[in-house]
């Protein structure tokens, strides 16, 4: 079964996709009968070397989306993972020569059709009299022996792009281009991992692996690695890259060793999400410098992808400060990154967390519970929603992404840990302050925000006075907060339904002689009811509220929790008889 991809026509991809980079970017010009784009101020290079490369598409952002001043002049695309056409490309060494340039270099990856068809047009060109050099781009680290076609060229050769893109912008001329980047090419390695395979449009995927298969040493084309190997860890699957690419006895090894400078590059292959790009390019941060080797500078994003493999390439560049300052030139190519011009190793990556403000004395210290009842209410809650982890987490799979149960017990587990640390605030408000920044801190998600703003907000009528009807006021302090943020009301089918409800019974706290028990008894009882009626409540907020209300034929979770917290409360306090 081929892969669903979002195209007009298998046939016209290639076009279609470079046409809308065109389209975007004002800086480029497309040359019309050929697949090739061009800068737009093609005539201002007059009297300078200008630089091509290309490849099979697939590969975006190279290699359009690195032409621009400082980098490439043009490129030749052909259909996806296929070499561009001989007449293309020199099409686009005859446009550059019109507008009066002295000289292109063609700048290209070690693949049999890209050698040959860029060779033959750079062939034809020079017996046209148009001066043309060519390079060849060879950074695969994945061979440890010698292979007759030589290393492949992967994403180290955007390094190459921007070194000659900065000497060419420089007044540099051709043949001394064409030495230095020749050099440079020498000093650098890449090595890709991936999880998967990819599909050209109108195929299938073009190799298989197992659920806990990694292929490792893959090119750019969907082609298979060099082996595979077992799913691991990202610190793990880094330090077998690096491991590997610097082995000296790996013919195609990077020699990089403790005391080297380098240029790290952590290339997104297509697929793989931000998230993981991030962890990954931590990993080799620190496995780096861990081996006592300075990164000048650190490269991450999609610079050379295939299609939309999930995987990564680690590209590293043996750098001296002359060649940094290439690196480090300016340039208006839309895919290059905007990097910081200082050294990523040495610099400081963090800074002090905020003090925390000096508590103020609390005249209301003794008027709340006693610290060993405290405890006891606060063990009641916890064991409550330890016990439902599993039940809410089963209601929450109905309307979102079923950790209702796990977040609550998470809170749980950071209340009994903060307990363990020692007595609890006498003071009521200082008590619900110091729990609303441990669940903001510890339990995570919506359902940790809106315990915090409820807590936070309710702990400020506590500040002066803790008889009933400042407790009655605490609870409208918290409902009010609730919805003011979560933009939640009663009836939405949240949490907020059977909170509101008991905190419409509380009311009756603010009459003189109010029972304690009596009033929060029967504002348990209206909680649970509230939570049970959710079940027939059209969800108005929340993730709930995107799911069909035909799939919703359980309680919130939300509202089940929060009335179990308040009945955990109720009996721990009727145990105690307060």
């Amino acid at each position: 079964m081929t892969s669903k991809k979002l195209v007009n026509t298998v046939a016209g991809c290639a076009d279609d996709a470079l046409a809308g980079l065109v389209a975007c970017n004002p800086n480029l010009h497309l040359l019309r009968g050929h697949r090739v784009a061009l800068r737009s101020d093609l005539d201002s290079l007059k009297g300078r070397v200008a630089l091509l490369s290309g490849g099979g598409s697939g590969h975006e952002p190279a290699h359009a989306g690195f032409v621009g001043k400082g980098m490439l002049t043009g490129v030749i695309a052909g259909a996806v993972f296929t070499s561009p056409a001989v007449g293309s490309i020199l099409a686009a060494i005859r446009a550059v020569a019109q507008a009066g340039t002295v000289g292109t270099l063609l700048i290209v990856k070690n693949y049999t059709g890209d050698r040959l068809n860029f060779g033959l047009a750079r062939e034809q060109a020079r017996a046209e009299g148009i001066p043309v050099e060519m390079v060849v781009i060879g950074d695969d680290s994945a061979f440890t022996v010698l292979k007759k076609a030589g290393r492949r060229g992967l994403c180290g050769t955007v390094l190459i792009h921007k070194v000659a893109g900065a000497l060419a912008e420089a007044g540099v001329g051709l043949e001394e281009i064409t030495n230095r980047v020749s050099v440079v090419a020498k000093a650098m390695g890449t090595l890709g991992v991936s999880l998967s395979s990819c599909s050209v449009p109108g195929s299938r995927p073009t190799f298989e692996l197992s659920p806990d298969e990694v292929e490792l040493g893959l090119g750019i084309h969907g082609e298979a690695g060099v082996r595979r190997i077992k799913m691991a860890s990202a610190d793990e699957i880094v330090t077998l890259m690096l491991d590997h690419m610097t082995n000296s006895s790996n013919v195609s090894h990077v020699p990089v060793q403790s005391g080297s400078s380098v240029v790290l590059m952590v290339n997104n292959l297509g697929g793989l999400s931000f998230l993981e790009l991030g962890i990954m390019a931590d990993a080799a941060v620190r496995s780096l410098e861990g081996r006592g080797v300075k990164i000048a500078r650190a490269l991450v994003g999609t610079f050379m992808s295939a299609l939309e493999m999930p995987g990564i390439s680690l590209t590293l560049l043996l750098v001296d400060e002359p060649l940094l300052k290439l690196i480090d030139a300016e340039t208006t190519a839309s895919a290059w990154p905007n990097v910081a011009k200082v050294s990523v190793t040495g610099r400081k990556r963090s800074r002090a967390a905020p003090a925390e403000p000096l508590e103020v004395p609390d005249s209301t210290a003794t008027g709340g519970l006693a610290s060993g009842q405290t405890v006891l209410v606060l063990e009641r809650v916890c064991a409550t929603l330890l016990g439902l982890e599993e039940h809410l987490n089963a209601l929450d799979r109905a309307a979102g992404d079923g950790d209702c149960g796990t977040t609550h017990s998470r809170a749980a587990r950071a209340i009994q840990g903060w307990l363990k640390e020692g007595p609890p605030p006498a003071s009521p408000a200082q008590l619900l302050s110091k729990l609303s920044l441990l669940l903001l801190e510890k339990m995570g998600g919506s359902s940790g925000a809106l315990y915090g703003l409820f807590l936070t907000a309710a702990a400020q009528p506590l500040k002066a006075k803790t008889d009933l009807p400042a407790w009655s006021a605490a609870m409208d302090a918290g409902l009010e907060a609730m919805q003011k943020y979560g933009k939640a009301a009663p009836g939405d089918r949240t949490m907020l339904d059977s909170l509101w409800a008991a905190g419409q019974e509380l009311q009756a706290w603010k009459s003189p002689g109010a029972n304690l028990f009596h009033v929060l008894t029967k504002a348990v009882q209206s909680a649970e009811a509230a939570a049970e009626a959710t079940k027939t409540m059209e969800a108005g907020s929340g993730r709930a509220s995107y799911i069909s209300s035909a799939r919703l034929d359980q309680p919130d979770p939300g509202a089940v929790a929060t009335a179990a917290i308040l009945r955990a409360i109720l009996e721990a306090l009727q145990h105690k008889g307060v």
